[in-house]
């Protein structure tokens, strides 16, 4: 996605929709700047180069918690000024910013910082100005579109606090920027460092000011309804600042070394994660014994990092080469840099002759149907705000997050796993499949549950009876 942001400055959007974010690079023709770039920067480099600019600035709104970056990697490699906050402590040089800098990008783009606290204590803003006028305004995890950053990444004892400062930040923002003023934030599409998710894909000054509330609502108001909707965030997040504020290198995409049928066999004796990438209704049909279910049509880096015990040795089985590639490039971005093995091609030649392990995926109708014949064991795997909405009545729950380490306590018999839209679904199957439990995957949208027959309480009851 590229926009104009007035005098002949082009800003363009680098989607990373697996971890539910952007980046993005603004140039005019000649010079360009990147802000919050991720670490596998040869899309930025390559964007640059189709659009024939020379990256001379990079700038990051904070130090990230849901990625690793790669902004010193590619300030390296363009031969860039890197600007992170002078009040953020790093190991590596960096041009210190700080609110109220004035730093001129080119002739024609000029970017003023402003501090916004709220999503971290230094989180900085990146006004661009373009011909003497502020177009476009980068707000990373600040000011997002209809929410704001979540305030507790930085511990839960911040969280009040930073909130409140968050509440000022937004307003600081709306104030001093035109209406007309473009919104580029970083989070908001997908990530869990946005308090809430938003369906715009583009907004301005102007359009928060009527919709966000954080700008509609009074500062009690809007503290209370952000601290109460906060809800679990993936465990890999702890890693991350550290990481960024380290000064990550670039990553190592080369192919992993390949294994056999009997190393893998060693591997997953040993305890190791071994992970299928294929698509979940493929892995139900017929896969290795012991491995897990990570479909990569999904969010796949999210939930891998958010389960792996962290060190974990990892290989990766796939299709293709091209889909452990794949693989590899969503990893590095949350700081799991290469794993220890992979196989491609078919389950038969990873099991080396052993038989292969299936189980079967179904919908609510066919659990509504089931249920009445013989007993079974109905595991909800979301989070606990989706569950405090709405459940099945009767059902387990146990959120994804947890299931590895609470594998013990679902109650024995015949399971039937389901989530929201099947992807965690398929994962926590594979985790019960592995265990040597009898599992069914649900593989289906939870909003038909109701309609299927099955008892809800909860908000989609309410709406079912309508």
């Amino acid at each position: 996605m590229s926009t104009t942001a007035g005098s002949g400055v082009e800003v363009t959007a680098i989607d990373t929709p697996s971890l539910g974010d952007r980046s993005y690079l603004a140039h005019d023709g000649e010079a360009a700047l990147v802000v919050d770039p991720q670490r596998d920067i040869d899309r930025v480099l390559a964007l640059a180069a189709a659009r024939g600019v020379r990256i001379t600035h990079v700038f990051e709104t904070h130090l990230h918690n849901d990625y690793v970056t790669g902004g010193l990697a590619l300030a390296r490699a363009a031969g860039a000024a890197y600007h992170v906050s002078a009040a953020d402590h790093v190991a590596f040089d960096r041009m210190p910013a700080s609110d109220g800098d004035v730093i001129e990008v080119s002739p024609v783009m000029r970017v003023r910082v402003l501090a916004t606290p709220g999503h971290t204590f230094t989180h900085l803003s990146y006004v661009l100005q373009a011909g003497g006028q502020a177009h476009a305004v980068f707000t990373g995890g600040s000011l997002l579109y209809g929410s704001t950053g979540r305030p507790d990444l930085l511990g839960r004892g911040h969280a009040a606090e930073l909130a409140r400062a968050q509440f000022a930040s937004a307003h600081r923002l709306a104030a001093v920027l035109p209406e007309d003023a473009d919104v580029y934030p970083t989070h908001g599409f997908g990530s869990f460092c946005s308090a809430t998710q938003t369906e715009a894909s583009s907004s301005t000054i102007g359009r928060e000011r009527r919709v966000n509330p954080v700008l509609i609502l009074d500062e009690d108001r809007y503290v209370t309804g952000l601290l109460a909707g906060l809800d679990a965030y993936p465990a890999y997040y702890a890693h991350m600042g550290p990481a960024n504020a380290a000064g990550p290198a670039g990553p190592d995409l080369t192919m992993p070394h390949r294994a056999d049928a009997a190393e893998l066999r060693r591997r997953i004796t040993a305890g190791e994660w071994v992970v299928d990438l294929r698509a979940r209704r493929a892995f139900a049909a017929g896969h290795l014994p012991g491995t897990l279910s990570f479909d990569l049509d999904g969010s796949f880096a999210t939930y891998l990092g958010w389960l792996i015990p962290w060190g974990t040795p990892l290989t990766l089985l796939g299709r293709t080469p091209e889909q452990v590639a794949e693989a590899q490039r969503e990893l590095v971005r949350i700081g799991i840099d290469r794993p220890a093995a992979a196989a491609t091609g078919h389950p038969d030649e990873w099991a080396g002759g052993r038989p292969l392990r299936s189980y079967p995926v179904a919908g609510f109708a066919a659990l509504e149907a089931v249920r009445h014949h013989r007993r079974v064991v109905i595991l909800d795997v979301r989070r606990d705000s989706e569950w405090d909405d709405s459940h099945i009545a009767g059902a387990v729950h146990i959120p994804i997050h947890e299931l590895p380490s609470r594998l013990a306590g679902v109650p024995e018999g015949e399971v039937w796993v389901h989530c929201e839209a099947g992807y965690r679904a398929s994962v926590a199957a594979s985790f019960l499949d592995a265990a040597g439990r009898t599992v069914v995957a649900v593989d289906d949208e939870y909003a038909r549950a109701a309609r299927a027959g099955l008892p809800v309480d909860g908000d989609l009851a309410h709406a079912a009876a309508k």
